[in-house]
């Protein structure tokens, strides 16, 4: 059995198939696993089954909010390359929210977002961050929910630019998903990936 998985400690102790469902995802891979499979034992049945982008997709969805959106911004990372006069608007509105995930740094996040241009292939940082409280706004708006495949559909597309803008897609398939995978073990995620000008990443703020 494969120890890639082990001490993910931030991913939610629910089972992979509820997680899917409550965003109405499902996975291109036939699964063997019971439907009571924690996120970890599916995971190993994915590397089994040679799917990583299946993999890509449900650590999108399992990780919490932040660290989900901090992946994200790594992936944009890789497309901008580091320090604070690279990141686009979308990057640096999505940065500043996982560090202080604050009502103004979201409505920062929805204008980025709402206004990014149409080559701007972060945006889906800001939308990933406006999307994390699971709502359509503050005040009124709070009441109503967002569409539920908002957040991770926008991270694990963040994470695909990427891969589709690297030399190797494969092997940065990996670099990717390691990253995932450090963050979900409380880590930064960013041994291999440029780090901001200005601020650690959120593992290092307390990121819940």
């Amino acid at each position: 059995m494969s120890e890639r998985f082990n001490d993910l400690k931030k991913i939610p102790d629910a089972p992979a198939s509820r997680i899917l469902a409550m965003a109405q995802i499902k996975l291109g891979t036939e699964l063997s696993s019971p439907a009571n499979a924690s996120v970890q034992q599916v995971l190993e049945e994915l590397e089994a089954a040679d799917a990583p982008v299946d993999i890509l997709l449900l650590l999108a969805f399992a990780l919490p909010a932040r660290e989900s959106v901090w992946w994200a911004c790594l992936a944009a990372r890789d497309l901008t390359g580091p320090g604070k006069k690279a990141a686009t608007p979308s990057l640096k509105a999505a940065e500043a929210w996982v560090f202080s995930p604050t009502p103004e740094n979201r409505e920062n996040a929805r204008v980025a977002m709402e206004t990014a241009f149409n080559d701007d292939d972060t945006s889906l940082c800001a939308v990933a961050a406006f999307y994390a409280e699971g709502n359509m706004g503050e005040g009124d708006m709070a009441e109503i929910e967002a569409p539920p495949a908002a957040l991770g559909a926008a991270v694990f597309g963040m994470n695909m630019e990427a891969m589709g803008a690297a030399e190797d897609f494969v092997a940065h398939m990996e670099v990717v998903t390691d990253r995932a995978l450090d963050i979900a073990r409380g880590g930064n995620g960013t041994a291999d990936a440029p780090a901001t000008e200005d601020a650690d990443a959120p593992a290092d703020k307390g990121a819940h």
